[in-house]
Order: C-alpha cells, then structure tokens, then sequence
C-alpha cells in the first residue's frame, strides 16, 4: 500500500513555541510507519523556515534557532505531500494565515481552513459569529487603540459599564499572553495599555458572578463533529494567566470532570454547535466557564489548534473516550484528506 507523504509544522513565532515542538515530536512517533511517511520543518520564531538538518536539530533542542528562508520562498517544499500538519499556534500558524497559503498550494491541511481558523483566533470575531448562534458568553466591550488615544474617556465610560472586575485582552494572541485582571481605575489603565502594545484591538470581559470552574470539551470530525468527555482544568491562581498555564504543577486536568450530567450534555452539546457556527474541521478544543452556584455555561474561546503533546488537554479528552493517540493523529490525517 502506497504511504501518505505527511510534512508536520512546528515552531512559529507565538509563546508556545516549544509546546508545538514537543507536539509535533508526539506525532512524528505516533504516526503509524506503515501507513505514513512523515517530515518535519520547524519555523523559527522569527518566523523563518528552517532546512531540514536545522529543523531536526530544533526538534532535538526543543527550541529553534534564528535564521532560516521566507516561508512564502520555502513554502514549494510542501509540494507533493498528501496533507500538511500544521501544529502552529497564534499569529501567522493559527489564524488563517499558513492555511490560506496550502489552501493556494492545493495542499490538505490538518484542522481548520482560512475562514474557521480566522474566526476563532480573533476573539471579537468569535463573539460575534456565537452571539448571532444564541449561544452564551459573558458582557464584554471591544475598544480600539485608536479610540483610546483619541477619546479614552469614551472608552473608560463604556468598559465601566461591566462593572469590576474585568479581564483586559489582546483580540488576536493565544496562550494567555497580554491579558490582565484590572479590579480598578488605575488597573483598568495599565491593562489596556500593556493589551496595546500587542494588538490594535482590546477585548473586555466581565467577570463572572464568583470564580467559575473551567471546563473544556474536544471536537473530531468534519461536517459531523463528535464530542469529548468534559475535562475540567483547576488552579490557585486568580485565573489562567501565561505563569499557570506553563507552570508545572501550576494546574492540574481531571477527566473526565465532576459536572452533573445535565451539564456535561449541555457543554458537549454546545461544543459541537460552536465549533460549526465557527466552521471548525478537523479538530477543537472549546473551553468554557461553569458557575457552580448557578448552573450557567458560558463559551470562553474555541482553539482551533491546541497543544498536542501526549500529555495535552485535547488527546487526554480523547483518550478518555477511547481514542489513542496514534489512533486519533492517523484519524486527522484522514479528515484533512476527507475535506479535500
């Protein structure tokens, strides 16, 4: 039987950088040899495209070093492969943009193409598309830097109408990287000028009625998702900053979560109908906030390519449903081919 050529993706210029490393090394051995030829290319955090030795080197590091081609001059390696995996996160790998140039090269991509890929990484795009699905999230108010510049007092009027605490974000960065808890004036300031320094869009978030659990479902599929089991992350910390989230032990994953069943239908249920307002394919982890006291579900963010080392959220939601992992990669190779 003639091998499907695979060429993983890893690296890229987000924070998790390492963590699509150690992802992409987790699929290079679970691949099944007999069925799949697979290579690697790790891009640089400067976003360059490495050669072939330097991309091995990086995977052994675990790091990639500088140098390296443009990726729109390297991007003619990927000709002849059957599908690209791309375990990039953030900008340029995340968001649309990688997709849009396989999309052009007439090459299956794993996960989301450019529309769903877009959606979700901007987080007021999300909100918008689940909004019009009925589906719910807490208040927030998008504010431009251009509007903070120009009549900050306007923006301050507005954002103040959510009340204290909010949570100050950058609309298009992943990992947690920019984003504060302001519980006053003074914070509010500092956290929308720091969220500017990363992004001309800033998203602002009302806290929640009391510290919510966060629970997270994976979706497989393509125009038939399924969901996951329901994962719950827990934590000391105020909430799941950048620290807690790459922290060891900072966090802990409990599969499958101590929810109501009641619940845990409702979240899988809203997973699925999230991830096809958003056009999601392939893959997705949707994470959510639970309120104990209330039994409120409210969407927090869908993340089109989560972390995919053997011991990440998503496998291990899938693995509690009997999915392995070199089963589940093989199954998203075939659902890359199955969209083409």
């Amino acid at each position: 039987m003639e091998k499907t050529r695979v060429l993983v993706l890893a690296g890229g210029q987000s924070g998790e950088h390492e963590v699509s490393i150690n992802s992409a090394k987790s699929v290079l051995q679970a691949l099944p040899k007999d069925r799949f030829e697979v290579t690697s290319v790790v891009i640089s955090r400067e976003g360059r495209w490495l050669a072939e030795p330097e991309s091995q080197r990086a995977l052994e590091r675990g790091s990639a070093p500088s140098g390296g081609e443009l990726v729109l001059h390297q991007a003619q390696v990927a000709e002849g492969y059957d599908v690209v995996f791309p375990i990039l996160h953030g900008p340029n790998g995340e968001d649309g943009t990688v997709q849009g140039l396989l999309k052009l090269a007439g090459i299956p991509c794993v996960g989301s193409s450019v529309l769903g890929s877009a959606v979700c990484m901007d987080k007021v795009m999300a909100k918008a598309v689940l909004a019009a699905h009925g589906i719910p999230q807490v208040a927030y108010q998008l504010v431009t830097r251009a509007e903070f510049t120009s009549t900050p007092e306007d923006a301050i009027k507005r954002i103040n109408t959510l009340g204290f605490p909010v949570f100050v974000k950058p609309a298009n960065l992943g990992s947690s990287v920019g984003i504060s808890k302001a519980k006053n004036d003074a914070e509010l300031h500092a956290a929308l000028r720091l969220a500017f320094e990363l992004d001309r869009r800033v998203i602002v978030e009302a806290a929640t009625s009391e510290k919510p659990r966060e629970i997270e479902v994976g979706i497989l599929g393509n125009d038939h998702p399924q969901a996951s089991p329901v994962g719950e992350l827990t934590f000391d910390s105020e909430f799941y900053d950048y620290e807690t989230k790459y922290s060891a032990g900072r966090a802990e994953m409990h599969i499958p979560a101590n929810l109501p069943p009641a619940i845990a239908g409702r979240a899988r249920a809203m997973a699925i109908e999230a991830s096809k307002a958003l056009d999601c394919a392939g893959l997705a982890r949707v994470d959510f906030f639970y309120i104990d006291s209330t039994g409120e579900i409210f969407l927090n963010e869908v993340n089109t390519m989560p972390g995919f080392t053997k011991t990440s959220m998503y496998p291990a939601l899938w693995g509690a449903a009997g999915v392995g992992y070199a089963d589940l990669v093989s199954r998203l190779v075939e659902l890359a081919q199955e969209r083409r």
